[in-house]
This record gives structure tokens, sequence and C-alpha cells, in this order.
């Protein structure tokens, strides 16, 4: 099973670690991609800040990111899992799995980057500012600048495997998978169902969708689920609890689409 994760915008700072080793980073197929991108993010960092600014589109308290991102390459790296906070990995929890679940979780999980491309929880890398969204002044829109190499280090990474896309729209922007890797492939969609005037009313969550993918994930890992196709994964997904509405696409070589209904948000 392979876990596609969006990044957080937020990312832990400091440490001790020694300084980025490109080398040292998973999927070498995106090599090339991230030595473009970290080049002229580092350079336009280390020029004028405003125009920095809004080529990344940081608000004037983010100021600061201009001046981290201008020294990724002499900045300590930490674990990809440590660097990246917030709701979904909050609700993820990788610091407190136990070691088997853990060790499950590094070779499942990949984390989506506007930097990096993709990483692995253990990749070595410094905190960063740089969205998916981004488009650089020399190598135009990153999501569109990743489409090449991921198309090869994607279904390498795939293997022959369940693919759980748990991705933001932007991140899904820059790999889309493609035939026979397509119907191995499953995206989730958080659903919040309430009672109102006694008829039962569902709503899309948007903010606390992360917190709930964060849980799937977590409870498959400790439950060592390894789910080989889409409907594998429903039935797993409803066994740990959780109400999964799903229905096989029309059409062959397409992902699955699940819908996960909770009656609490938080």
């Amino acid at each position: 099973m392979l876990v596609l994760l969006p990044p957080s915008e937020g990312k832990a700072i400091g440490g001790s670690g020694a300084p980025l080793d490109p080398a040292a980073l998973s999927l070498p197929a995106l090599a090339a991609g991230r030595a473009a991108v970290l080049d002229e993010l580092v350079e336009l960092c280390a020029g004028d800040e405003d125009k920095a600014r809004e080529v990344l589109g940081l608000s004037e308290g983010l100021r600061g990111e201009v001046a981290k991102n201008a020294a990724l390459r002499t900045a300590p790296a930490r674990p990809a899992g440590e660097i990246y906070t917030g709701v979904l990995y909050d609700a993820l929890g990788l610091a407190d799995l136990p070691p088997v679940a853990l060790a499950a979780a590094e070779r499942a999980l990949l984390v989506f980057s506007g930097l990096w491309g993709a990483v692995r929880i253990t990749d070595p890398i410094p905190s960063y500012r740089c969205s998916m969204g981004v488009k650089l002044p020399g190598l135009g829109a990153l999501g569109a600048h990743w489409r090449a190499p991921m198309a090869t280090a994607l279904p390498e990474a795939a293997g022959d495997g369940l693919v759980l896309d748990l991705r933001s729209s932007a991140y899904a922007a820059a790999w889309k998978p493609k035939g026979e890797l397509a119907g191995r492939t499953a995206t989730v969609r958080v659903l919040h169902a309430r009672i109102v005037d006694g008829v039962e009313k569902r709503s899309v969550v948007s903010h606390f969708n992360k917190a709930t993918k964060g849980r799937l994930v977590r409870d498959l890992l400790l439950a060592g689920a390894e789910p080989r196709t889409p409907a594998e994964l429903v039935t797993a997904l409803r066994d740990l609890g959780h109400l999964v509405e799903a229905e096989p696409p029309v059409k062959a070589a397409r992902p699955w689409s699940l819908d996960v209904v909770v009656s609490h948000i938080h």
C-alpha cells in the first residue's frame, strides 16, 4: 500500500541535524526536478524579499519564511515525518506509533511537496515554505513542473499494490494515476452527517477532513492492515469501525471514490 499525503503549510523548525543531502532523498527519479526548484527558490529568496513574498504568496507576517528558504542548503535537516505538522499529522501521530506500525508508515507514506516533489517520512529535509500552487519566474507552475518526473517515480513507488490518495487538489495536479494503476487507486471524501428537523443532511467537510484522513491512516497502520485493492480497503476501514460508502467506478482503469461519513467533526 502506498499512501499519498499533502504536506502541511506550517513546519517544525530547529534541530541539530546535518544540512540537506539531496542524494539521501528517496525517489531518485525526482532528483533533477528537486535540484531545479531548490536552485531557483534559494536564488529568489536570497534576492528581493518583497518579490519572493509575492511569488510565494506570503503575508507580511510570514516574511521570515523568505530568509528560511534562502538558507535551505545550510539549515539543519530532520526526517520529513518530524518536519510536517498540522491537523492531519497531529491526527496521524507518527511520534507515538508502536515500532511495527511506524515501520509500516515508513514503507507506505509518501508526502507530496512543491519543493521536493515527494518524500518519504524518513527523508531528511530542512524546514521550508513552497507550496505546489507556486509559480516560479523561471520554472513556472510547480504542479506542471513535476508531472514528467512523477510519471516515472510514482508507478515505481506504487509497484503492484493499492494507492490511497489523500492529497488535496493542488498536490493531486502534480500526478494522476493512469491505466491499470488508476484502477488500484482510491480517493477519500469526508462527509459530515447530521440530523436537521428529523432528516439527515450531509455536507462536505473542509478543514476537519484532514483530521479524519489522519485518523484513517493511523487506524490502518495500528491494525497492520495491508489492503491490496480499493475493495479490500473498504472492507478494512469498515472492520475498523468507519462508515464508508463506495461504488466501483463505471469504467475500468478509473480510481475508486470513497465517502467516509462522520457524525462529529473534530
